[in-house]
C-alpha cells in the first residue's frame, strides 16, 4: 500500500499542466482603408478602381473605365442601401460622362453620396493619369488614332440635330452635341442619349421618352458619324 503513494502523486502532477493551459479565444483585426486599384486593361478600356469612402449613410466606391484619355463608363462597387442614393446615381453617373472630370454637382437630397462619390471618382482619375505619364510616351501612331467625325444635320419639327464624335481608335470616346432642338425636354434628353451611346459604343440605344424626335435626329446624325468613320 505504501509503495503506490509515490505513483498516484506522480500522476496527480502530471495533470496539473492541463489543468492550467488557458485556451485562447480572443481575436483582433485591423480595418484598413481600401488603397485604389492598380489600373487593369479591359477589352479596349483601363478599368480603375476609386477608393472606398466611408459616409454616415455608408461605404462609396465606383470604378472608372477610360478609353484613352476619356471616361467611358463608370459603375458603383460599393453604395448606400438608401432610396435617396438609387435616385441620385445615374444623375451622377451622368453629368461625369459630361463633364469627363469629378467636377460635378452635389445631387439635392444626397450631399453624403455625392460628396463620397466625387471624392472615389477624383481618386480613380488621378490613379489613371499616374499611370498615364508613367508610361511611354505616345507614338505618332497613336496620336493619329484620335479622330473627330461629324454627322450630318438632321432636321425635325422641334429643331435641328447634329452630333459630333470623338474615336479612340474604333472606340467612341465621346459625343458633342453641335446642333439641337431649345427645348427643355431636349436639354433632359441628351445627357442620358451621350451615355447611353457611349455604353452601347453605337447608335443601337433607346428614344428618350419625351423627347422622341430630338432622339430620332440624334440616331440618324450619330449613325451616319459612325458610317463615315468606317468608310
Amino acid at each position: 500500500m505504501k509503495r503506490a503513494i509515490p505513483v498516484l502523486i506522480l500522476s496527480v502532477a502530471g495533470l496539473i499542466p492541463v489543468w492550467r493551459y488557458d485556451v485562447s479565444t480572443g481575436t483582433s483585426s485591423t480595418e484598413v482603408a481600401a488603397p485604389v486599384s492598380t489600373p487593369s486593361t479591359s477589352g479596349t478600356g483601363v478599368v480603375v478602381k476609386g477608393t472606398t469612402v466611408g459616409t454616415e449613410k455608408g461605404d462609396v466606391q465606383v470604378e472608372v473605365t477610360f478609353e484613352g484619355d476619356a471616361i467611358s463608363a463608370v459603375r458603383m462597387l460599393k453604395q448606400p442601401n438608401h432610396p435617396q442614393t438609387t435616385a441620385a446615381v445615374p444623375t451622377l453617373i451622368s453629368e461625369t460622362l459630361q463633364a469627363q472630370s469629378a467636377d460635378i454637382d452635389t445631387v439635392s437630397g444626397a450631399t453624403l453620396t455625392s460628396e463620397g462619390y466625387k471624392e472615389s471618382l477624383q481618386a480613380a482619375i488621378d490613379a489613371r493619369a499616374a499611370a498615364a505619364e508613367a508610361a511611354p510616351s505616345p507614338t505618332a501612331a497613336a496620336s493619329a488614332a484620335s479622330q473627330v467625325v461629324a454627322g450630318p444635320t438632321v432636321g425635325t419639327a422641334k429643331g435641328d440635330v447634329q452630333v459630333e464624335i470623338t474615336f479612340e481608335g474604333d472606340a467612341i470616346s465621346a459625343v458633342r452635341m453641335l446642333k439641337q432642338p431649345n427645348h427643355p425636354q431636349t436639354t433632359a434628353a441628351v445627357p442620358t442619349l451621350i451615355s447611353e451611346t457611349l455604353q452601347a459604343q453605337s447608335a443601337d440605344i433607346d428614344t428618350v421618352s419625351g423627347a422622341t424626335l430630338t432622339s430620332e435626329g440624334y440616331k440618324e446624325s450619330l449613325q451616319a458619324a459612325i458610317d463615315a468613320k468606317g468608310a
